[in-house]
């Protein structure tokens, strides 16, 4: 009986000593491994970035439930990531637990995030350049297209002290998202785990270090084609400008107030 009513996931603390394992095995994948599954996950979150841009350009939908749907939408990228597997930066921030136990030196930490951070801009750019030569963001009379550069020159007009605290939001959840994914013993877990986070987060306007890389450089491509305000905000500049802050702030959230304080709670032992 117990075992058809049991709580039939793993426990925080058992989830705690995966993330641990796993961040070592990441981080001491080789580096072409490294580098194909970053491309990979660049791609993935893309696709889901390009759902959300779909999602939100039809302007018969009410705010909230334009945000909601979007960020249901922009779930696809994480669930490709987790399920399909790849290696995200933002989730691999999970990886300071790893570290903390002094399973992993500061150089393989940093080195892991190094190669996946510019392997993920890797594959959001080549994504972009497929979905601008596809004439993708022609569609729903060019409403898409417009969607991708008011996105954009938003994303690349924040100032740097929001760019940076909605960058820490959005980790938070992004690896609370990965954290209750690896809670799961199904594929079916997995995703349900991910798409509350990851829709909270979007919904909410938080910002995403790699799916900027999607979005904004689409923007810059687009903003030549469609009409739409803000679009002279939109410059390789204004990229950079989003990126530094937003990744501080993906770092700060995802392993201070994620990783290090669930390695404070269930993997520090204290000295007796």
């Amino acid at each position: 009986m117990a075992e058809i009513f049991g709580f039939d996931a793993y426990a925080p603390k058992e989830v705690a000593e995966r993330v641990e394992t796993v961040g070592v095995a990441k981080a001491r994948l080789p580096l072409l491994s490294q580098i194909a599954l970053g491309v990979l996950a660049g791609g993935f979150i893309g696709l889901g970035a390009l759902y959300f841009t779909l999602v939100t350009s039809d302007a018969t939908l009410s705010f909230a439930v334009s945000r909601v749907l979007g960020g249901v939408a922009f779930s696809l990228g994480l669930i490709l990531v987790v399920v399909a597997g790849a290696e995200l930066f933002t989730g691999n921030n999970l990886l300071v637990m790893a570290w903390a136990s002094r399973r992993l030196s500061t150089n393989e930490l940093l080195r892991n995030w190094l190669v996946v951070f510019f392997a993920n801009f890797a594959g959001a750019l080549g994504l972009v350049g497929l979905v601008y030569l596809s004439n993708h963001w022609q569609m729903n009379g060019g409403a898409v297209g417009i969607q991708a550069v008011k996105i954009a020159a938003a994303k690349a007009s924040l100032p740097f002290a929001e760019a940076f605290f909605k960058g820490l939001l959005c980790n938070i959840l992004v690896c609370l998202a990965v954290w209750l994914a690896l809670a799961g013993r199904s594929i079916v877990d997995k995703i349900c785990a991910i798409v509350f986070p990851i829709s909270a987060f979007v919904a909410a306007g938080f910002e995403h270090s790699i799916a900027n890389m999607y979005f904004i450089p689409l923007g810059i491509l687009l903003k030549d084609h469609v009409q739409a305000g803000g679009a002279e905000q939109l410059t390789w500049s204004g990229l950079w400008w989003n990126l530094a802050p937003v990744t501080l702030g993906n770092i700060a959230g995802g392993s201070v107030m994620v990783a290090l304080v669930y390695y404070l709670v269930y993997r520090h032992s204290p000295e007796p």
